[in-house]
């Protein structure tokens, strides 16, 4: 099983790893659509009124362009360090095992797919950006990701966000919604808390010594745990949490 996290806005500075290494991430086929963003987006960082309008930044968040700058030469920590907020507060990937950190990987703007043990630098793209000149990120990763996520040989938990599954459908992948229940019964999207949720999720499914390989067995996992699940359809599960 593979838990698929979508990325976080916000992200740790530093690291201690060696500068950017595109060859040394995850899913291969990947690279060259990579190595062409990480251009532009370096690219970008040297006209900074076309930066913040491509990335959707404020003046105040200039140094965020400058992370972009230094892409290439900045140091490199794992992904699961390097995100951060609510979601990955959650998880609490530092307390994860080296097993369970191995089952899961993150859906990036800049990188595509790439495993949560994968070195990477701060960086500012998100699946709504529009690069000049490339126009939106999903036609620049379906092309590539949507096979990668295609082919993967294992079950996929997708909890990826709607801006970063557009990016690509991992097809007969088990999605996870979270919604609150009122006493009456009525019901009701989280959306504050919803990250929070998904994280606990997600810890959970990599935590276990399960192999799911079914919507049935991710179900299994998450009720076993304590979590009021229920099955929404063949591949969708719903997290009922109290109102």
């Amino acid at each position: 099983m593979l838990v698929v996290l979508p990325p976080s806005e916000t992200k740790a500075a530093g690291g201690r790893g060696a500068p950017l290494d595109l060859d040394a991430l995850s899913f291969p086929a990947l690279t060259a659509t990579r190595a062409a963003l990480v251009d532009d987006v370096v690219a970008l960082a040297d006209d900074v009124p076309a930066a913040r309008a491509a990335l959707g930044v404020s003046e105040r968040q200039d140094d965020e362009i400058e992370r972009n700058a230094a892409l290439q030469t900045s140091r490199t920590a794992p992904a699961l360090r390097r995100y951060t907020g609510v979601l990955y507060d959650a998880l609490d990937a530092g307390s994860l095992t080296t097993g369970a950190r191995r089952r899961i990987a993150v859906c990036s703007a800049l990188f595509g797919l790439i495993m949560g043990t994968d070195p990477i630098p701060a960086y500012r793209l998100s699946a709504d950006s529009a690069l000049p000149g490339r126009g939106g990120l999903r036609t620049v990763w379906r092309p590539v990701l949507g096979p990668v996520l295609a082919d993967l040989d294992e079950h996929v938990v997708d909890l990826r966000s709607g801006g970063y599954m557009a990016l690509a459908p991992a097809p007969g992948a088990t999605t996870l919604d979270v919604v609150s229940e009122a006493d009456d019964g009525s019901r009701s999207t989280v959306s504050h808390a919803n990250k929070s949720f998904k994280g606990r999720a997600a810890r959970l499914l990599a935590s276990t010594r399960r192999r799911p390989k079914d919507t049935g067995g991710v179900l299994a996992v998450l009720a076993d745990a304590g979590l009021r699940v229920e099955q929404a359809d063949e591949t969708s599960l719903l997290l009922v949490v109290p109102r």
